[in-house]
């Protein structure tokens, strides 16, 4: 199989940062075409893409098989419909819709047009995440009984010139980076048997959702998940406790920084984490001091790895829409436990 051709929906900061890179970078795609409705920028940076005004002449463009729909949330449903109604198979970025009942039309239309669909949670390849993965699978912690994760930002002055932080187009924090939480509790430790949550508006201008306290509950241990846009000092990221130990790590994964200042998706050394940002884990051996872990590379070329090995019919390991569905169920799971003020019993 040769290479497939790409389409991006739109060349904003997911296009130029993270889509764009991804894709060039992969010996196995190709950018062919880019959506741009009033600008050029994306074949300053690839020359000899081709550029197109209008939805319609992205889709009936023949060569192109994969349409990545990475335009504002409100518009991923309509975007995806079209791109697989016309032929192509579709990457959509996370949140793959703002409803249950919008994810699973769009499952059953790829099911029925048997076209691939799949979801962009590039934050399972975060070189963090891949760490504290490896830890929990390794047994060093034993049993774990508590998981805590936070994803935040400092951002007390609401932008204006942005859609994520208007109600009527952007859904807040819980759809937003809520959504990469949610999906990593999920690849972790599967579906939970309850939901409690509590939801804010904590900036005084904000119009949007912008804190959330989310527990996931198992029958052995609770995931805690946090965000706020009220964070300016991180203390750390992630915080484990299991019977045999806790892993605790700071810091952020480099890979978006570094693509943004213009780094190749391919370079050896774009996952790297600094060694000041290697977590450490405490046990009965060295409760005082910890032993350091050395973080293991992030590497977001993984996931258009997967989606090529699942296009071309190699083996089934994309992050897949009913996944991204499910990420949907929490959140809405969520909202209810925060209207109701209770914890929330679980169902698939």
């Amino acid at each position: 199989m040769g290479k497939i051709k790409c389409g991006l929906c739109s060349y904003g900061m997911s296009g130029r940062v993270f889509h764009g890179p991804l894709i060039d970078a992969h010996p196995k795609l190709e950018l062919s075409a880019v959506l741009e409705r009033n600008h050029d920028n994306a074949i300053k940076q690839y020359p000899g893409i081709k550029v197109y005004r209008a939805l319609t002449d992205l889709l009936n463009d023949q060569d192109i098989e994969l349409v990545v729909v990475n335009v504002p949330d409100h518009l991923h449903t309509s975007f995806s419909q079209a791109a697989l109604e016309a032929g192509k198979h579709v990457v959509v970025e996370k949140p793959l819709t703002l409803s249950v009942a919008d994810g699973q039309h769009l499952i059953s239309l790829a099911e029925r047009l048997k076209f691939g669909l799949f979801v962009f949670q590039n934050r399972r390849w975060d070189s963090d995440f891949l760490t504290i993965q490896k830890i929990i699978e390794s047994g060093k912690l034993g049993r774990v009984v508590e998981y805590e994760a936070h994803f935040d930002r400092f951002r007390p002055d609401p932008p204006k010139n942005t859609w994520k932080e208007d109600e009527k187009l952007g859904p807040g924090l819980l759809f937003n980076l809520g959504a990469h939480l949610i999906d990593q509790a999920l690849e972790l430790f599967g579906w939970p048997e309850a939901v409690y949550a509590d939801i804010r508006k904590i900036r005084k201008e904000t119009r949007i959702i912008d804190y959330f306290n989310l527990s996931l509950y198992y029958s052995e241990h609770t995931a805690i998940l946090k965000s706020s846009y009220l964070v300016k000092k991180e203390v750390a990221k992630y915080i484990i406790h299991g019977n045999k130990g806790s892993f605790i790590k700071s810091g952020s994964d480099p890979q978006e920084e570094r693509l943004n200042q213009g780094w190749k998706a391919d370079h050896p050394d774009i996952g790297l984490e600094s060694p000041k940002d290697w977590g450490k884990i405490y046990t009965r051996n060295n409760s005082t001091q910890g032993e350091i872990i050395e973080s293991v590379p992030g590497n977001y070329l993984k996931f258009y790895d997967d989606v090529y090995e699942e296009i071309s019919g190699n083996a089934k390991v994309a992050v897949s829409a009913e996944e991204g569905l499910d990420v949907i169920k929490i959140i809405e799971t969520a909202i209810e436990s925060h209207r109701t003020h209770r914890k929330i019993n679980t169902k698939k």
